[in-house]
């Protein structure tokens, strides 16, 4: 890709990070191009759907998360590791709001340009916490997909105002339930 066409796409992925951000999953393109001070054709030739603009934007998020992953797998005992990658995933998916209807239909789409991102992603939190339950610090009736599910039922709680104000308290609560040893559970809090 020319240098002019890559500096042009990565404005208009700052673009359309900052308005899903403000207004959601569901913001106008027309909306983002004109933020963006280009036409909505010139969005369109970057990024065809708006799968694919999500695609784009959420791939890098993906990726560090599922850095983050493997490097907790090394670095911190088990239960602190899945506890802090999923303060993280949560923290994410709570900063793009309506993201995790768009994850929890990809997941199961494998048309979706989201479909893989997703997949890896999940499987990185299931790694953690696999390590966490051969550790014994995790229950064991619990998955890599239910682990998927909690992350976006976290976020979406996070997403409303009205609730905002009782996330940490309920991630420590769902982190807890999620963790079978004392010491583990007194580090979620």
């Amino acid at each position: 890709m020319r240098a002019d066409a890559r500096k042009n796409r990565d404005h208009l992925l700052a673009v359309a990070g900052s308005a899903i951000a403000e207004q959601g999953v569901d913001v106008s393109l027309r909306d983002i191009a004109r933020r963006a001070d280009v036409g909505l054709a010139t969005l369109l030739r970057h990024f065809p759907t708006r799968e694919a603009l999500l695609d784009a934007l959420l791939r890098t998020s993906f990726d560090e998360l599922t850095a983050e992953a493997h490097a907790l797998e090394t670095s911190n005992s088990p239960e602190d590791a899945l506890v802090s990658w999923l303060r993280d995933c949560v923290a994410w998916t709570t900063e793009y709001r309506g993201v995790t209807v768009l994850m929890a239909a990809a997941i199961d789409d494998p048309e979706s340009a989201l479909h893989a991102s997703c997949v890896t992603l999940r499987a990185a939190g299931a790694r953690l916490l696999t390590r966490a339950q051969e550790a014994g610090a995790a229950r064991s009736d619990v998955d890599g997909a239910d682990l998927f599910a909690l992350v976006a039922m976290l976020a979406w709680l996070g997403d409303q105002p009205s609730l905002a104000p009782r996330a940490d308290h309920l991630f420590a609560v769902v982190a807890s339930a999620i963790l079978t040893s004392e010491e583990s559970m007194r580090a979620t809090g």
